[in-house]
């Protein structure tokens, strides 16, 4: 599953988080019985604006690692800081599509003292992903190792999936928040004929259920199949090959974990990238996963390649390291 050879386009959102925090209970303010006529504000006292979307975060890893991933997406005209940021971090973006209409995707989020919250999710310019032909970039930037297809607006999903197809573009299915809402229909457009099927345990339930697919037909149907288990690291499955377990890198002192699936797939993208085996591969996306747990925002840790190589040592061992060391900035 080498992909030493050409360029890595990831598709997907591309977001910015604004988290308040109120210091006491919505519950207070809320009268039941008039909830028809509901009209409240709350003064809050912190403000958080977070860089996210899901390819974008992907990015993000990868041009840690010292790759230079092409990030695939639409925004708003309100982008320039969130493009320099991720330019500053390795991250291509000159071929990102910027609507003239419409702002870049925004989740709004209040929460008080008892984790309640008040929510909203604007999609914005995602929706014109739609709009973005993939050949075009291509030709730029030259034929695509992988072109992975993470959680986006739907239509520009399924056009991104089906020009892969068309084209021989080997292409990743990472479907991940579009599973809870997308038809049996779409899952199947988006996972069928893979490389590589990307999801946590419970999303490859949601993958089974609605494509009425086997755990052995989705295989079938894929190239690998890389399943993360959380807390209890992951599992990589490829037909005809002995599964591939892994434990999550040790030492990790957890404190948020938003953003962590799109780490690990940096990590396990960049090593393929570096010709690295399946195992290693793993190895590396666990190791980045863990930066990202032990931070608060999507795109906020460091490292140094030293201290990714001792962690690395110290979860999987020093042969690993050793395989890894050469390919790092």
């Amino acid at each position: 599953m080498s992909a030493s050879s050409g360029s890595l386009l990831i598709a997907g959102s591309i977001a910015t988080d604004h988290l308040m925090t109120f210091g006491g209970k919505f519950a207070d303010s809320l009268v039941v019985e008039q909830l028809d006529k509901l009209s409240v504000s709350f003064l809050v006292d912190e403000l958080e604006i977070r860089r996210g979307g899901v390819a974008a975060n992907m990015c993000f890893g990868l041009g840690r690692l010292g790759l230079r991933p092409v990030l695939v997406g639409a925004v708003g005209e309100d982008f320039a800081d969130y493009r320099s940021w991720l330019e500053r971090h390795g991250v291509d973006c000159d071929h990102v599509h910027v609507s003239e209409a419409k702002h870049t995707a925004r989740f709004v989020c209040t929460t008080d003292t008892t984790m309640a919250q008040f929510a909203s999710f604007y999609p914005g310019a995602m929706s014109e992903a739609r709009q973005i032909e993939l050949a075009p970039i291509v030709a730029e930037v030259g034929e695509p190792a992988y072109v992975l297809i993470g959680a986006d607006d739907p239509e520009g999903m399924r056009r991104h999936t089906e020009e892969c197809r068309q084209r021989g573009y080997p292409f990743i299915a990472d479907p991940s928040q579009q599973l809870a809402f997308g038809e049996g229909e779409l899952i199947r457009d988006l996972v069928d004929g893979a490389a590589i099927l990307f999801s946590n345990e419970y999303e490859s339930h949601l993958i089974e259920q609605k494509t009425g697919w086997s755990a052995e037909e989705i295989l079938g149907r894929v190239g690998t199949q890389v399943t993360t288990l959380g807390k209890d690291g992951v599992r990589v499955s490829t037909k005809g090959e002995e599964t591939i377990e892994l434990p999550a890198c040790r030492g990790v002192e957890a404190i948020e974990p938003t953003g962590v699936g799109d780490a690990f797939r940096a990590g396990f993208l960049a090593a393929t990238a570096w010709g690295l085996g399946k195992e290693r591969s793993a190895q590396v996306g666990c190791v980045l996963a863990a930066y990202v747990v032990e931070t608060v925002g999507t795109q906020e840790y460091s490292f140094t390649s030293q201290a990714l190589l001792a962690r690395l040592a110290d979860s999987y061992g020093d042969a690993a390291a050793a395989e890894v060391a050469p390919h790092l900035p």
